[in-house]
């Protein structure tokens, strides 16, 4: 499908490394999304990532294959740093790349004006959950696509759909968050790192694993604990906002700001298509291949047998979410504790 043809229902899928979009192309994804290896994306963590060279040979598989390429360039340049994001961006639209998911609006304003042929999908670090904010950058930038936030049920997404001229982007899979993306500073309160900025979100040089006298496993980031697991429990993510904390009303400890738990809106991908959704976006670009082909194969087969106008039969995918957890979160009804 080219891209100048609205979507309908694209199966978009991470790449952390070129074998996992090797595998991501091979299960069906319709596109994939990537970044290079520095902090002009949100998931550079070391081992993650690619090089020039490996973009331009994993563009070339996934063109060969009919799957397209996006560039995450969704962080914020901090001042006198926007030749890092200025570059990748150029060297982006060298290698060909589909389209950039971009969050700053100095990088929106780069890309429409050097390289105007290329797409610019509004990331979710960009946080733009209302139609006038969305409108902004569609008619400053040529917005094509916006990432909604993972915080609007599906009457607000529908809402929106009839009020924006560009296409939308929904998560379907794995990571929950209820944090406003884009404006998050827990982790850099705790190690000084930025998620927005540095493209870390608890880097792994911070994490630390120890074992406790009474068998249990404490969690460290930086300085602060921020959980612990006794021998039968299932860890969550070391990440501050999923981490369990004490206080005097709970002395038991308790996920003050969120539990460790994945989105999976499989039972919903009908109804969001209704309300106008484009594109399913599955998040996991720290994830395995194993996992990347068992989300991607199960979601291809499930957007197929819609499009076919089949009800879907979803494999069971709660072994692998997070904590053995799933929901809907709010895309159904919001239940703010």
């Amino acid at each position: 499908m080219p891209f100048d043809e609205p979507a309908i229902a694209e199966l978009v899928c991470p790449a952390g490394t070129p074998a996992a979009l090797r595998t991501a192309v091979d299960a069906g994804a319709d596109a994939v999304y990537c970044g290079f290896q520095n902090e002009t994306n949100a998931r550079n963590f070391p081992g993650l990532n690619f090089t020039p060279e490996e973009l331009e040979a994993s563009v070339a598989y996934a063109h060969d294959r009919g799957a397209k390429v996006l560039l995450a360039l969704n962080t914020y340049p901090p001042a006198g740093r926007f030749a890092l994001w200025r570059d990748a961006a150029d060297t982006g639209a060298r290698l060909g790349v589909d389209a950039f998911i971009v969050a700053d609006i100095g990088v929106a304003a780069h890309i429409a004006r050097a390289h105007p042929g290329k797409r610019l999908h509004l990331s979710v670090q960009a946080a733009a959950s209302s139609p006038e904010a969305i409108r902004y950058y569609c008619n400053e930038f040529g917005v094509r696509r916006v990432v909604l936030p993972r915080i609007l049920t599906i009457p607000e997404i529908r809402k929106i759909k009839r009020e924006i001229p560009c296409e939308i982007e929904t998560f379907i899979f794995g990571n929950h968050g209820l944090m406003v993306e884009g404006r998050c500073s827990l982790t850099n309160y705790a190690t000084g790192c930025s998620t927005n900025m540095d493209g870390v979100c608890s880097p792994a040089a911070d994490v630390e694993y120890a074992r406790e006298e009474d068998g249990s496993l404490s969690t460290r980031l930086g300085a602060f604990t921020i959980d612990r697991f006794g021998p039968g429990d299932t860890a969550g993510y070391p990440t501050i906002c999923k981490g369990r904390y004490l206080a005097p009303a709970r002395p038991e400890g308790y996920y003050a700001f969120e539990e460790p738990v994945s989105l999976n809106l499989s039972q919903l991908l009908p109804e969001l298509i209704d309300a106008g959704v484009n594109a399913f976006k599955i998040e996991g670009r720290q994830r395995s291949r194993s996992y990347i082909r068992t989300v991607v194969s199960t979601f291809r087969d499930a957007v197929d047998d819609i499009r076919a106008g089949v009800l879907p039969d979803m494999a069971d995918l709660l072994a692998l979410t997070e904590g053995q957890k799933q929901t809907q979160g709010a895309f159904e009804t919001k239940k703010w504790r």
